[in-house]
């Protein structure tokens, strides 16, 4: 009987077991969905409905998110707008939760008010994001009072970091600002605008035309520096023709764009080209070859037409695009070479003096310049003044990403006061998910331990070499590049050590689920890395929206999943740059099914937005963003087995596990993220076939440069690489990213 009794019991116990995690299986195979309180309108009965009718059509979850706050719009759309953080919106949020576990839903929070990404009021200048900044002015032995140039102030906010001097360099001080060029242009605008500080004018045209520049006197240019107002591809590819006498013009090359994201505005273009004498300098604008846009050369999708605000041409070299190579922005660019840069152009390291003990609290500096010119460069450190620019009641500057005190600060402001005043059985029923969103505050290079860092991951004091995050040439070009890819590496390893991981620490602290979305192409990173320290990686796909769509945060967030081995792999889903309100699931199948073979196994719709009034129709919009997924869209119910499809497909593909032939290196340059098929034409093309490999050549030669809308009045490049073509692009193998960090 005993026997008989105890095998009863441990089948019992099997299938009890089996039941148990059966459901926790269909628990996470349902979609979710990002809940939007937009403008402060919130209100009970609105919560509710909302809830109840995720719960009707079998949604497992809300990411509750705030956007704007109440005086976005005048008057306030809502008549009674409830600003975050007051006690009366945390009352509606703990009414939100309490809802919540009545009717068995889930509920995610993003680390801040807003979507993007980590900040907030309590975030002080001294520890929000920082970057170098840097003021420089030539002296000599005769000076005897020398005051130093105040670098960029933000936030009122500075520190001194270091101050240097060394002998000026060849070609100090001579620009287009102190040699002042005739300036002409083959259609006769007015273009003398493109040198003057501080220009904040527009030149810009829409046909094929020259800008001149003509010196008294022969000019020898080394560095070409690009300002623009917005995005703009063209005034970054100008082809460069000089002359000496005005008529015989020969071409010298054209500029090359670096490889750049969609938030791309915060720092100039520095070119250095050849050293090159003319009199006369052109820079022709023809849109005649342009690429057709990618994620990585955002720009280029948008209408070819040029705009600009400055363009300055410098004597002194400098390195070649610097700036993204720095880590203040997210670019990529090709290394500088010795044609452009010859090592009698770069200052030798011995020659370069630290007077940092030197300066006075005044700023100036109590030093006596030997024999000769002397440049003293003051490098400094400020805010980047981003801040989670899409919040309301609790907008505010962005959080250091290096600093792991104010990182903590920022989730316990935030996460861990909807923790505190959800109470111990909410927070561990209800309040489960703690997410990140897609990095859109830009890029840091700097933080108080960055010094620190550095010299206990590189093995090296960075003091000697910072003038070369100035852009300064030092010992020679190699010398150069090879100090900013340990910047670049540095800042890639903090953002993850720093940043991801003191918040993955904190979110299994509190028993919570840690989401988060791709980092890259904003913040300078390894675009895989990140996905390391959270539970379920996160990408996003965009419906009718080729501009915005984004194939590449896809592919990292999949491959990131697959190598560090994370089971679920979610996506924001169908988000709509415009809504045509003919949006239906019929229209949007396709697209989802595409994306579980790409690797996704679960969704979250993108928006379901609070709908604080019970009489209006269609109610509160994300103004005119969607998808309109709510309970007052017409399809609304009807969609439920839309939701009960995804449910059973995602609960067959989460128990299934990746197969994957090829592994294809992201590379050790960086910033970096995974590689997308289109860039895998030209390695595999066996593999691809010789229609394919025909039909990207001619995509990429672009000729004529075709232009389209999608969505009605979104004009963008045609020739744009379309995930629809790239769905088996292997046909038959599938392949998987993997970063240098699992060769480790």
């Amino acid at each position: 009987m005993k026997p008989t009794f105890s095998k009863i019991f441990l089948f019992f116990l099997l299938c009890t077991f089996s039941f148990q995690l059966s459901a926790q299986q269909n628990e996470n195979a349902k979609p979710w969905v990002f809940w939007y309180w937009v403008q402060a309108g919130v209100s009970k009965k609105g919560i509710t409905a909302d809830l109840e009718a995720m719960k009707s059509n079998g949604i497992g979850g809300a990411y509750l998110m705030t956007i704007k706050g109440g005086k976005s719009s005048n008057p306030s759309l809502y008549e009674k707008p409830v600003e975050q953080l007051t006690p009366e919106w945390w009352e509606m949020v703990k009414f939100a939760m309490d809802e919540a576990k009545r009717l068995d839903l889930k509920l995610g929070m993003h680390v801040s008010d807003g979507f993007a990404l980590a900040g907030g009021p309590w975030i002080t200048p001294e520890l929000s994001m920082q970057k170098v900044v840097s003021s420089k002015i030539t002296v000599n032995a005769s000076n005897t009072k020398i005051k130093l140039p105040q670098p960029e102030i933000k936030e009122n906010y500075y520190k001194d970091i270091a101050v240097y001097a060394y002998p000026s360099p060849i070609g100090t001080n001579q620009s287009t600002q102190t040699i002042i060029p005739k300036i002409t242009t083959s259609n006769g605008a007015d273009a003398s605008g493109l040198i003057k500080p501080g220009n904040k004018q527009n030149f810009g045209s829409n046909e094929p035309l020259y800008i001149q520049y003509e010196f008294e006197k022969p000019f020898t240019c080394r560095t070409i520096k690009i300002k623009i107002s917005g995005n703009n591809y063209q005034a970054q590819r100008l082809k460069i023709e000089v002359s000496n006498d005005g008529k015989n013009f020969r071409s010298i090359g054209r500029l090359e764009p670096p490889r750049h994201g969609w938030q791309d505005t915060d720092q100039d273009v520095t070119h250095s080209i050849v050293p090159t004498t003319a009199k006369f300098f052109r820079f022709v604008y023809d849109k005649t070859g342009s690429e057709p846009g990618a994620e990585d050369l955002d720009a280029a999708k948008w209408k070819p037409s040029l705009k600009l605000v400055n363009l300055e041409l410098f004597a002194e070299a400098q390195i070649n695009q610097f700036e993204g190579k720095n880590g203040s922005v997210w670019r990529i660019s090709k290394r500088t070479t010795t044609e452009q840069l010859p090592s009698n152009l770069c200052v030798p390291l011995n020659k370069i003096i630290n007077l940092t003990g030197k300066l006075k609290a005044d700023g100036s500096l109590d030093w006596k310049a030997p024999a000769g010119n002397w440049t003293i460069l003051r490098v400094g450190q400020t805010s980047t003044g981003h801040t989670n620019a899409t919040g309301g009641g609790g907008i505010g500057l962005e959080s250091d990403k290096f600093n792991p005190a104010a990182v903590k600060l920022q989730f316990n402001k935030w996460y861990g006061e909807a923790l505190k005043h959800g109470g111990p059985e909410i927070a561990s029923k209800v309040l489960s998910v703690f997410h990140v969103d897609s990095w859109e505050c830009g890029s840091q290079n700097w933080s108080s331990n960055f010094k620190a860092e550095f010299l206990k991951r590189r093995g090296y004091d960075l003091t000697p070499y910072l003038p070369i995050m100035t852009g300064l040439p030092v010992q020679s070009a190699s010398v150069s590049e090879s100090f900013l890819y340990d910047v670049r590496k540095t800042i890639s390893e903090l953002v993850v050590d720093k940043f991801y991981k003191t918040l993955a620490a904190l979110a299994k602290e509190k028993g919570v689920t840690f989401t988060a979305e791709s980092i890259a192409p904003t913040m300078m990173s390894d675009g895989l890395l990140h996905y390391k320290t959270v539970d379920v990686p996160m990408g996003e796909f965009w419906l009718n929206s080729p501009t915005h769509d984004k194939p590449n945060d896809m592919l990292d967030a999949i491959s990131g999943a697959h190598i560090y081995g994370k089971n679920i792999i979610q996506a924001e889903a169908f988000t709509t740059v415009r809504m045509d309100w003919n949006e239906s699931p019929m229209n949007m199948k396709t697209l989802q099914d595409r994306n579980y073979a790409l690797g996704i196994n679960k969704l979250s719709y993108h928006v379901f937005t609070h709908n604080p009034w019970m009489d209006r129709k269609p109610g509160m919009t994300l103004d005119g963003v969607g998808l309109y997924f709510q309970r007052d869209q017409t399809w609304w119910k009807a969609s439920k087995a839309w939701v009960d499809y995804a449910t059973r497909t995602q609960e067959l593909l989460q128990q299934g596990k990746p197969v994957v032939d090829i592994a294809v290196f992201t590379g050790e340059e960086l910033p970096r993220r995974s590689v997308l098929p289109d860039r895998l034409v030209s390695t595999l093309p066996g593999l691809f076939g010789a229609d394919v490999v025909e039909a990207e050549k001619k995509r990429l030669a672009n000729i004529g440069e075709p232009l389209r809308q999608i969505p009605a009045g979104v004009t963008h490049s045609a020739n744009m690489a379309d995930p629809e073509n790239w769905v088996n692009p292997l046909r038959g193998y599938a392949y998987d990213s993997f970063n240098p960090d699992v060769l480790i």
